[in-house]
């Protein structure tokens, strides 16, 4: 368990090791792994329970952030531990991320204390990655639009997919390390958060979004003003700079 800089959880944890084999382009624990020389041996270490930072009760943990823990590669039996360790700390809320969404039926229903998502990044497999989120049960439904490199969907198509999957929960964020040519477009952000106002999905901002919203934590191009909204939070990196910061207003 460790300490983490991403900013929606507190911690994160990884208990299956080794180079992923989504082998996605942006992935920054490829990286490592390459650079690093680490063991490349995807393997189950049921030590990381044991290990590191201690978890305190209504903290989140992000599972699996450096590996996609829904793919054909992962062993059934290692699942299987992962989900009798939450299901055995019922005040710690784990968050799960995949780019596999077609094997989270696999799981479900999942334990009340998971926060179950998918990573979107383009308007590719927008439509059945709704599809298996609506198929599933869990507490929490969420997507990650993160690295956002395309157009997703204007918000008369969006909404009802948020709507019909059950969707708490939006991020959105630059691809990093973050440059000028990664950045998304402001449109493309204001039709995702016009869908999520339009259907009461709480939605969270990545700080590398900083200069794309208004006072309302609303996307424009522009320079992110003050403010002292009910939902603000002042994120001290970007120097007292808000940033629209909402939570799953179902989760515990």
């Amino acid at each position: 368990m460790a300490k983490t800089k991403i900013d929606w959880c507190n911690f994160s944890i990884n208990p299956v090791k080794g180079l992923c084999p989504m082998a996605c382009e942006y992935c920054y624990a490829r990286r490592m792994y390459k650079r690093f020389h680490w063991d490349e041996t995807i393997r189950y270490d049921d030590m990381v329970w044991q290990t590191g930072s201690p978890i305190y009760n209504g903290s989140k943990v992000f599972v699996g952030s450096t590996m996609e823990l829904f793919g054909d590669w992962i062993k059934p039996d290692w699942m299987q531990y992962i989900f009798e360790y939450v299901k055995a700390v019922p005040k710690v809320t784990f968050i799960f991320l995949t780019k596999q969404p077609q094997n989270l039926i696999r799981y479900s229903p999942f334990p009340s204390n998971c926060w179950i998502g998918v990573s979107i990044t383009d308007d590719v497999h927008t439509a059945g990655a709704f599809g298996y989120l609506e198929r599933i049960e869990a507490s929490v439904k969420f997507i990650s639009f993160e690295p956002l490199l395309s157009e997703i969907a204007k918000p008369k198509i969006l909404e009802p997919l948020l709507k019909s999957a059950g969707i708490n929960w939006i991020i959105i964020g630059q691809q990093t390390p973050v440059r000028p040519s990664t950045q998304p477009k402001v449109e493309w952000i204001r039709e995702i958060v016009e869908a999520a106002d339009i259907t009461g999905v709480q939605v969270f901002f990545k700080d590398n979004l900083v200069g794309k919203c208004d006072r309302n934590g609303y996307p424009v191009d522009g320079v992110l003003e003050r403010h002292n909204t009910p939902w603000a939070y002042k994120d001290k990196g970007a120097s007292g700079i808000c940033l629209r910061r909402e939570f799953p207003r179902e989760a515990k």
